[in-house]
């Protein structure tokens, strides 16, 4: 089948490549807002050709949405607005509340599937492009009770071949449990990279002395605002909410430092290796 995919970026630019190499689709149309993204794609080779949205649509089966979530909230009814019987629409969105408000009512709603990749990367734009990087991940499906059973059907054959887990969540549980553990990461890398430009001056011993342990952990302060302001914006209660959580995990840490009590100390870093039984 022809498949659009708007917003030709690392995910956008990923799974292009996926759907050639598995075969599930036979041309891609790539549609970005962002000329120099949409050059450097097709130079790349992640899509068969650039076009406008209205051109795509109408040649199209499926039509991908890989863009950040506030210009999706603008985007999608827009897109549904130009959707026909035979077409099926979906996103990459990383919160939903927002983007599920703006299309409750429309009249082509049930051929619009949610959905939620949770692979990625630090790195964005067109170049960021990876292959692979949807093997082994999960993806979110988001109400599909308001979605055509035809329509969920072909995203989950899609799911299949590309080798990834199926996850089905309700809008509201799906943006309380990615604010848990996706966006609180992020915010924590973006906090911890602050904390050793600060203290920390000389770039060299940065580079120096950060081994694997820090690299690891501050990896997730390289993603771009552009992406993840919105989502922070969207999603603003519930990373409040774990937010509130963590800093009271640190202050509690910090007490017991300051008090010496390192035997609760040692008590709590255990309590927290639990994690290794639900992480490999």
């Amino acid at each position: 089948m022809t498949v659009t995919i708007i917003g030709i970026g690392l995910i956008g630019g990923s799974l292009a490549l996926s759907l050639k190499e598995k075969g599930i689709a036979e041309r891609i149309i790539g549609v970005d807002r962002n000329a120099d993204n949409g050059a450097k794609a097709l130079e790349l080779g992640l899509v068969d050709e650039i076009s406008t949205l209205e051109n795509a649509m109408y040649r199209s089966q499926l039509v991908i949405l890989a863009v950040p979530v506030d210009v999706l909230v603008e985007l999608l009814p827009r897109v549904l607005d130009l959707t026909g019987t035979r077409q099926v629409i979906a996103d990459m969105g990383s919160v939903k509340a927002n983007i599920a408000a703006a299309v409750d009512g429309h009249p082509m709603r049930s051929r619009y599937v949610s959905l939620h990749p949770m692979a990625g990367t630090e790195y964005s734009g067109p170049e960021a492009a990876v292959h692979d990087l949807f093997t082994g991940k999960t993806l979110v499906f988001c109400d599909v009770g308001k979605s055509e059973p035809e329509a969920v059907l072909l995203l989950e054959g899609i799911a299949d071949r590309l080798d990834m887990r199926r996850v089905y969540l309700e809008t509201q549980e799906h943006d309380l449990h990615t604010a848990y553990v996706s966006h609180i990461a992020h915010i924590t890398s973006f906090a911890l990279a602050l904390t050793v430009l600060e203290k920390e001056k000389e770039e060299q011993r940065i580079f120096e002395l950060a081994s694997g342990g820090f690299e690891s952990t501050v990896r997730l302060a390289k993603s771009s605002p552009d992406m993840w302001v919105p989502i922070f914006r969207q999603n603003k209660h519930n990373v409040l909410d774990v937010l509130e959580e963590h800093i009271r995990q640190l202050n509690r840490m910090k007490s017991l430092m300051e008090q010496d009590d390192f035997e609760q100390f040692y008590a709590l870093i255990e309590q927290s290796n639990k994690i290794r039984k639900i992480i490999k």
